[in-house]
């Protein structure tokens, strides 16, 4: 095959090679005859001495062209100028080729790239009467359709070859299988060491083997079958109803001649295990080939194996079924389901009260009944949730108190077990309950509680094997029920913390109505946090701020950071430098924490906003935290376009803040990102979600705070979830009193009197004295230290606030003046005599602001004045 392969490759490339130079010759002699034939035609010269040749003999040679089936056919004159072209816009240009021979009266063939590609073409001169030449005539054809000829005779070429091939293939493979059916596909000195390694193998291998033929004749037994069957020396060639020793049954099974797998017979003491299959030498039954192996010792050995691979197929699924969540109870259920029905029959799981808590179990404590599962559901054993005081003399205290298992085969005749509740006892008898282990749960040399593995299906109790096995059982399980033990306890003690950090109630304002909500993770605990905080003027802070992490160092870090803005706010300073003052802390934090792996704050984001009901304007800024959304009244949700600011404690860039005018009614809603970002959305998914949610204007802030979490909230939250959500409300002009104080002392009075007529008709007559002194103060104080201008407001709320507005940066003091001093009592009255009292500054200057408890209210106005006015006269 070989050979033919390569003789049909050289004839196919010489048959190529020929044909090109067959094909590529008749194209020149082709080009060379239309040329001439056309130098030659009749009234040629005297077309060339007309004023436009090209009018006649373009078409001309066109026709030409067609009839003579070449390419290209084109006059020129002596220059080299076409007259003609199968593209008549290159009539008028030089011809592409060499036209010196033929000007000389020679005929001249060249291949050249012209206009049309790749051309084979033949110049040929036409000559005058006087032998002069006076043009030229050049045909030809593309090198393409000289080569196509080629391809076109190609497809036969190649069935000739691949018809030769396949005859030489199908007579190669009908003399080698002849070959094959002869010798077997062997060759002779491998056919003579088949047979002399026959013996040797076939009566060394530790099977028997047999070979029977189809007249009921054994042809064949090696050493092997003979020993397990008993059969003589002299069997080969006997009729096997003859041979002596042989067992009836595996007679009876050779002379079947049927297929037998791994059928099991039993010969005198042993248990064969026979293999038959009929063999067709000839193509037909002609007899069968027998194997014979003892499974006497192995048959123990399979029963041992299978069961010892079952008990450690049962410790491996424990392995990855137990312990999936960190939930006490949960890691009881997977316990009792994992061992049901593949080692007991009933499982019930009794834990310490104290363990189910996370908290240490206490010596002699009451058990709970944690988990029960079984292969049925109407057994008498205690339900879930039963408190259980054990007996000492059950092997459940027993156990409890030494951390050893316990083994009762039979609860009939246990009569310390049945001393716990004879009725139920003898209940659990009569359902066909018979055998116990009570195993207790035991890690880091804690006994947490016990488990029960009951039978009932299986008649043969309990053994000492299977008391080892539930012994491995329970000690693998223990070590995830003390770390779920653990986690309860130490969430349950960051969760304590955390909401022990987390205001329990928002305070009293009137700005906005609030709607809030936090849930802790379920994986741990985090460092969430929002926070309301009343400011001067009726203002009113929201603040939601997030700390990386989970645990115990998180809350307590998010408590730190907490308490710095409530103290920061106080200062009544802008965002941003709440922010930057914060982001200082954190890096103190940080500092103060380096060496110790707790000690630093891992990452922390936050948002402030600051509302103003009588503006209506809400200033806000962030660090590296979520933007807020803002729902107009009329539905239109948006994202607030609020500077992004880098996260709390990375310092180097300031913070930005943003104002927008909000609309009464409008919502503003603060979150973090455990409420949007989920494993299978992400935040855009999310906050497209929390867009469609908050799209109801009509919803008051708890029902809109219900209709995200009901949309957004997942059911096992992965990180800690704060939502908060404001509706403003606005300090109506009728609650408002506003003056400009002309700079000079005569305003004083004035803007008092104007102050408590207002009073008078806010029905806030009994506070005009005080409000007077007040502001008598801070007006006093404004034109004396202060710059202008200078602006007075009164605002009525849940309390009255005195504000003086200057335009002077200076911060007054407080101090007790002297006996003797004249002056410096001023602040000292403004202290005593209202509520609060506070500085706080404006681009424009400073605000001095004081408030006063309304009548009835819960202030210390009135007994401030009393005192003020019990003075000794001096």
């Amino acid at each position: 095959m070989a050979i033919v392969v390569l003789l049909a490759a050289g004839a196919l490339l010489a048959l190529v090679l020929q044909s090109r130079h067959d094909t590529e010759r008749e194209a020149r002699n082709r080009s060379v005859s239309v040329a001439q034939t056309f130098a030659h035609s009749l009234g040629l010269q005297d077309t060339l001495k007309t004023s436009d040749p090209s009018a006649t003999l373009q078409p001309l040679a066109e026709t030409t062209r067609k009839a003579a089936g070449v390419d290209f056919i084109v006059v020129m004159d002596t220059n080299g100028i076409r007259y003609s072209h199968p593209q008549p816009d290159r009539i008028g240009k030089r011809f592409v080729g060499t036209i010196e021979p033929s000007l000389k009266g020679q005929v001249h063939t060249e291949s050249v790239d012209g206009p049309l590609g790749k051309e084979i073409q033949a110049v040929v001169p036409v000559t005058a009467s006087d032998g002069k030449v006076v043009a030229l005539v050049s045909a030809g054809l593309t090198v393409k359709n000289v080569t196509g000829v080629v391809d076109r005779q190609l497809p036969v070429i190649l069935l000739a070859i691949a018809t030769g091939l396949a005859l030489a293939t199908v007579g190669t493979a009908l003399i080698s299988r002849r070959l094959r059916r002869q010798t077997h596909g062997l060759g002779t000195q491998e056919m003579t060491r088949m047979y002399e390694h026959h013996d040797a193998v076939l009566h060394a291998v530790r099977e028997g083997v047999l070979i029977t033929d189809g007249e009921g004749r054994l042809l064949l037994a090696n050493d092997e079958a003979k020993r397990l069957l008993g059969l003589p020396e002299d069997a080969d060639g006997r009729e096997i109803a003859d041979v002596p020793g042989l067992d009836r049954r595996m007679a009876d099974l050779l002379l079947s001649g049927r297929e037998a797998t791994d059928e099991v017979l039993e010969s005198g003491d042993r248990l064969l295990v026979v293999n038959q299959r009929p063999t067709h030498p000839r193509g037909r039954p002609e007899g069968a080939a027998v194997t014979i192996r003892d499974s006497t010792e192995m048959q123990v050995l399979t029963t041992r194996a299978e069961t010892a691979r079952r008990r450690l197929k049962l410790l491996y699924d424990a392995g990855g079924d137990i312990g999936t969540s960190l939930d006490v109870v949960r890691t009881a259920e997977e316990l009792a389901a994992v061992a049901v029905p593949r080692f007991a029959d009933f499982v019930t799981v009794d834990l310490a009260d104290q363990v189910i808590d996370g908290e240490e179990p206490r010596a002699g404590s009451d058990m709970r009944r944690t988990a029960v599962s079984g292969i049925r559901s109407d057994h008498p054993l205690y339900p879930v949730g039963r408190l259980i005081d054990f007996l000492p003399s059950t092997p459940q205290a027993r156990g409890y108190g030494t951390g050893r298992a316990e083994l009762v085969p039979h609860l009939a005749d246990a009569p310390g077990w049945q001393a716990q509740d004879p009725p139920r006892a003898q209940a659990i008898v009569d359902y066909g309950i018979h055998s116990l282990i009570a195993a207790p749960l035991m890690a880091r040399g804690v006994v947490l509680g016990v488990v029960n593995f009951w039978r009932s299906q299986k008649q043969e109790p309990f053994d000492e094997d299977e008391l080892s096995l539930a012994e491995e059982l329970v000690a693998r399980a223990a070590v995830s029920m003390d770390n779920a033990r653990r986690y309860t306890r130490e969430h349950a003690l960051a969760v304590t913390l955390q909401r022990s950090l987390l205001p329990r109630a928002l305070p009293e304002q009137s700005a906005m109505d609030v709607a809030h909500f936090y849930l802790p993770a379920q994986s741990g605990v985090g460092g969430d946090w929002f926070d309301v905080i009343p400011l001067a003027g009726c203002r009113v802070a929201l603040v939601v701020g997030d700390v990386v992490g989970h645990g115990l160092h998180a809350a307590a870090t998010m408590g730190r950071l907490r308490t710095a803005v409530h103290n920061f706010s106080s200062l009544d300073l802008p965002p941003d430098e709440i922010l930057a003052r914060l982001d200082d802390l954190v890096q103190r934090i940080d500092h103060d924490g380096e060496g110790d792996e707790n000690g630093g704050v891992l990452g922390a984001t936050c948002l402030y906003a600051v509302y103003d009901p009588v503006s209506q304007r809400c200033t806000m800024a962030r660090a590296g935290h979520l933007p807020p959304l803002v729902v107009a009244p009329d539905g239109t949700t948006e994202i607030v376009e609020l500077p992004a600011g880098p996260p709390l404690g990375l310092g180097g860039m300031p913070f930005e803040t943003a104002e927008l005018d909000l609309a009464e009614g409008s919502q503003l809603v603060l979150y973090t990102d455990g409420l949007i970002e989920e494993r299978t959305r992400d935040i855009s998914e999310g906050l497209e979600l929390l867009r469609v949610a908050l799209s109801h204007p009509d919803r008051d802030p708890h029902e809109s705070c219900r209709a995200v979490l009901d949309m957004l909230l997942p059911p096992r939250p992965t990180d800690d979830v704060a939502l908060l959500i404001a509706r403003t409300r606005t300090l109506g002009p009728d609650r408002v009193a506003q003056w400009d104080v002309p700079f000079q002392p005569s305003a004083v009075g004035a803007t008092r009197n104007a102050a408590a007529k207002k009073l008078d008709e806010w029905g806030l007559t009994d506070l005009g004295f005080a409000a007077e002194l007040i502001l008598s103060e801070l007006i006093t104080n404004a034109l004396r230290h202060g710059s202008g201008p200078v602006r007075v407001r009164l605002l009525h709320d849940h309390n009255l606030t005195c504000e003086v507005w200057d335009g002077s940066s200076t911060a007054p003091h407080l101090r007790y003046a002297a006996t003797t001093d004249e002056g410096g009592r001023g602040l000292f009255l403004v202290a005593q005599l209202s509520e609060h009292w506070g500085t706080r500054y404006t681009p424009e200057g400073k605000v001095i602001w004081a408030e006063l408890a309304l009548p009835g209210g819960a202030g210390a106005t009135e007994a401030a004045l009393a005192a003020f006015l019990d003075v000794d006269p001096i």
